[in-house]
């Protein structure tokens, strides 16, 4: 293990508390377990991954499979197990419609649907088992860019647990069997403003201490929810006042207090995760909330993008109460946040990627620009979120290239690859290997012998 792997595994052992992260944390660069990876870093080093790749030429790809259906859901990671999520439709023409438009539509695809659940073998790419959670109309709209299965799964190890929004949130051994699942009813998540619209989820569960973390913020009725992992106990429900939201919880662990924080139009929140009662809220978010909270452990850091507000807050953990205009709030910036990506922490550096492919560096602590550039994308701009490995950023875009980008105080882009199809979920990177959700595959990227 080289000394800057172990300072990583230090520092992710500082951010977790609880046998499932110190778990995760324990298998180093072997696990991704949820959305954006261990305490949602988006972070991986230690993994030596190619500084090139060919999938026309299967140059260091280990692998590729199709993966049947439509999903923005990422894959996790836990040792030798890939987990994938799909919404397979019973229309061979089923699609979404990738890029930068303001359009919205829903789709009109409300035919007969498989919701999937899949485990696949890390290093073959072969299918272990897969299982259909739920199987029929679906019970809510999505919008024409979105999936009905845009939420990301979540493991600890022991369990997989898949939200698929209005279809249920259902909890897996790692052998498949079905171990409980829950009806949380029709859930309308769509435009603010416009109620005759709807947009469908895309908030992934996270699972912390055998607990289960949903988000749910509905044109309707608004919670923030934790459940048993193992049995589906619900431990509390935490009613809320919000708009629709699509961003996943964040567990923040920091100066010896454990908190669930929430990216949400009215407020910004933290709540305390043994019993969901409110520590602090932010106001100034905007109308729209996407990207999750991401921390170190002196910075909790929130953002979204719609405008006029487009904020990037920095909040002192351990805040309390209602914490607008105050010192807890150690700096912010308005119509500088990204609408869809999650921004990554990198060393002292917070990058920020936008959906038109605008990409800016700042220290995290202070907030002082570093640069700010551009991705020259081919139009169709990014979604998925940006991660890291070993001082390598690697930003997706909706037109089907992996951007390159090196670390550090000065922009420079160190090659961009095309995989041949629309990228709309983040990758997810452990065991070496960097897998990558395309449109209809899913593909393994690593060192691979000559």
């Amino acid at each position: 293990m080289t000394r800057s792997v172990l300072r990583k595994l230090v520092m992710l052992a500082a951010l977790c508390a609880g046998p499932a992260c110190l778990h995760a944390v324990a298998q180093g660069a072997k696990a991704w377990p949820s959305f954006r990876g261990t305490a949602a870093s988006g972070v991986a080093d230690g993994q030596n991954l190619p500084d090139e790749w060919n999938v026309a030429t299967g140059q260091n790809i280990r692998w590729k499979r199709a993966v049947p259906g439509l999903a923005h859901s990422s894959p996790i990671v836990w040792n030798n197990r890939v987990f994938v999520t799909s919404a397979v439709s019973s229309r061979a023409d089923a699609s979404f419609k990738p890029g930068l438009y303001g359009e919205g539509t829903a789709s009109e695809d409300k035919s007969i649907h498989k919701w999937i659940v899949a485990a696949i073998d890390a290093a073959s790419g072969k299918t272990v088992w897969e299982q259909t959670a739920y199987e029929g109309e679906p019970r809510e709209k999505r919008h024409i860019k979105s999936t009905y299965a845009s939420a990301t799964p979540a493991t600890d190890g022991r369990v997989v647990v898949a939200f698929f929004g209005s279809q249920g949130l259902y909890a897996y051994s790692f052998d498949g069997k079905l171990l409980w699942k829950k009806d949380l009813g029709h859930l309308d998540v769509g435009a603010y403003d416009i109620p005759t619209y709807e947009w469908g989820t895309a908030s992934s569960p996270v699972i912390h201490d055998g607990r289960v973390i949903v988000q749910v913020d509905t044109s309707k009725e608004d919670y923030l929810l934790a459940l048993d992992a193992r049995t589906g106990r619900e431990i509390w429900r935490t009613a809320r006042q919000e708009l629709p939201s699509w961003g996943t919880p964040t567990i923040v662990t920091s100066g010896g207090r454990t908190e669930v924080v929430t990216n949400s139009s009215n407020f910004v929140y933290g709540y305390d995760f043994a019993t969901g009662k409110e520590l602090w809220r932010l106001g100034g978010s905007s109308q729209i909330t996407s990207p999750t909270p991401i921390f170190t452990p002196d910075a909790i850091i929130i953002a979204s993008g719609r405008r006029p507000q487009a904020p990037i807050f920095a909040v002192k953990p351990g805040a309390s109460g209602d914490i607008t205009g105050t010192a807890s709030v150690l700096w912010q910036k308005t119509q500088r946040g990204p609408y869809m990506p999650t921004p990554v922490i990198y060393g002292d550096q917070l990058y920020v990627l936008g959906n038109a492919g605008l990409f800016d560096s700042y220290n995290y602590r202070s907030g002082a620009e570093l640069y700010r550039a551009r991705l020259a994308h081919k139009g169709s701009g990014f979604s998925a979120s940006p991660v890291i490995a070993d001082g390598r950023l690697y930003a997706s875009s909706e037109d089907g290239d992996i951007f390159v980008v090196k670390t550090g105080p000065a922009f420079e882009v160190l090659g961009q690859y095309s995989m041949g199809e629309p990228l709309m979920a983040t990758p997810a990177i452990a065991g070496g290997t960097m897998f990558v959700r395309g449109e209809r595959t899913l593909f393994a990227i690593g060192k691979t012998k000559d």
